[in-house]
């Protein structure tokens, strides 16, 4: 049975941060985002049309990372203001602020019972706490340059660290103890995170590489080298068998991580991509970028995928003395050869078009099987990097379905619309740079006129 997979689409974006966008995570009832920047604001992004988002200020500095509490009440934030935050996503935004690290906090999550909450810092430790009362716990001590992230296991019994030392640190949260480390990385570490089964966690790097490890063996399952630039962010599918990756290059990555090869290149962002986040059903995901934009994207994947999302939240991981065990009952493992206040924004919202999107193979080894199907990936209107070899599968058409003459206008008519999205992103930027100097021109103006009555 061969199923059709359709591509990845750009749904909308947003505009409302003055600075690169460090951090996102959606609501677990799809009605919001948030996002951090280093404007130092935290925003929610209602997704309902007819809603206005809203922008809270009470960071001092940047907000570094932001993530939704698993019922959705809350939303923590992390600053170089050395403070973490604690949200109520609504109109007063009214926040607890707690001193976090002598550093910059670069990381906060909460466990997947929302009771607690780990940070990472610049001062190399990494920090858990109760989310009632903020009450400090434990501190865990062992890297020794920044720690970029932290985030608690799905079962919530283990915790994973990614730092400037280049290291990849699990950490059991009862014993308070470091389990293991990963050394593999050539460069510092951004960003860690646990595959849903609890079994694997996958790793960024400024070495440009993703790698993937089976915490129960402790060995590499699967390189990347799939980006051309430093990977800042990845998320994982709830299925489990896709990753997504954030990169200096500009691009978002879709890894298929059951054939170990890269699915999708997504051309959005004009600037370093530096944030992803799948939402709780895998649905949608979204991104961030230096370039200051929120893109929603829809994912697209095929409806198997969401049975397997559904199965998987209803299947809690099992732990044994050896680690972690498979929420996948007969999966296997395969090895290949190859203070604060709130305010209403006036948020820019464009109806999008899909950006260029590519396929391109890498070599890597697989992970989990997928159930029993196939998948046919339509070849998308691509912009591929010249440096990737470009594997595309088609569906199979009846001969003379599509004449040749069709064939070429249609072609014709996605390259037109592909210069005219790249004309109207243009001319959007030089849109924004006008309304801000005339808002700066009125805001001067007004404080002439201030001058002028104050002398009078």
């Amino acid at each position: 049975m061969t199923s059709a997979m359709d591509d990845p689409t750009l749904e909308r974006h947003f505009k409302g941060h003055r600075d690169t966008i460090t951090s996102v995570d959606f609501n677990c009832n799809m009605k919001q985002i948030a996002t951090g920047s280093m404007d130092a604001c935290l925003m929610i992004w209602n997704l309902k049309p007819q809603m206005r988002s809203y922008r809270f200020v009470g960071h001092k500095d940047a907000v570094t990372s932001v993530q939704f509490s698993p019922s959705g009440h809350l939303v923590a934030s992390a600053s170089r203001d050395k403070t973490v935050r604690l949200w109520v996503p609504s109109v007063k935004g009214e926040s607890t602020v707690f001193r976090a690290h002598t550093g910059t906090v670069r990381s906060v999550r909460f466990s997947g019972d929302g009771q607690n909450l780990v940070t990472a810092s610049d001062d190399k430790t990494i920090k858990v706490w109760t989310v009632h009362r903020q009450k400090f716990l434990f501190s865990l001590n062992q890297h020794i340059n920044w720690v970029r992230c932290a985030k608690f296991s799905p079962d919530g019994r283990l915790i994973v660290s990614a730092s400037d030392d280049k290291t990849v640190k699990i950490w059991d949260k009862n014993s308070r103890e470091c389990i293991h480390s990963f050394y593999e990385h050539g460069g510092y570490v951004n960003y860690a995170d646990f595959h849903p089964s609890g079994t694997c966690i996958a790793a960024a790097s400024t070495d440009n590489t993703v790698k993937v490890w089976d915490i129960r063996t402790n060995k590499l399952l699967q390189h990347y080298q799939v980006h051309s630039g430093v990977v800042n962010s990845l998320s994982f599918h709830p299925s489990g068998n896709y990753l997504l990756t954030a990169s200096n290059d500009s691009t978002l990555k879709i890894l298929d991580l059951v054939e170990g090869r890269l699915l999708y290149t997504l051309h959005g962002h004009q600037g370093a991509a530096t944030c992803v986040s799948f939402s709780r059903t895998g649905e949608h995901f979204a991104s961030g970028g230096a370039d200051e934009q929120v893109m929603m994207w829809k994912t697209n994947f095929d409806t198997a995928e969401r049975g397997e999302v559904i199965r998987l939240q209803h299947t809690a991981p099992c732990v044994g003395q050896g680690g972690v065990g498979s929420a996948f009952p007969g999966d296997t493992i395969i090895q290949s050869q190859t203070s604060s206040a709130s305010e209403l924004s006036n948020v820019q919202e464009q109806g999008s078009q899909t950006e260029g999107l590519s396929q391109s193979g890498s070599h890597t080894q697989t992970l989990f099987s997928r159930p029993t199907q196939s998948y046919t990936c339509r070849s998308p209107s691509a912009r591929p990097s010249s440096a990737q070899q470009i594997h595309t599968s088609t569906q199979p058409q009846k001969e003379g379905l599509v004449p040749a003459a069709l064939a070429n206008t249609l072609e014709h008519i996605v390259a037109q619309l592909d210069v005219l999205t790249q004309t109207l992103a243009i001319l959007e930027q030089r849109l924004t740079l006008t309304e801000d100097k005339l808002k700066e021109c009125m805001e001067n103006q007004v404080q002439i006129s201030l001058q002028l009555q104050t002398r009078d």
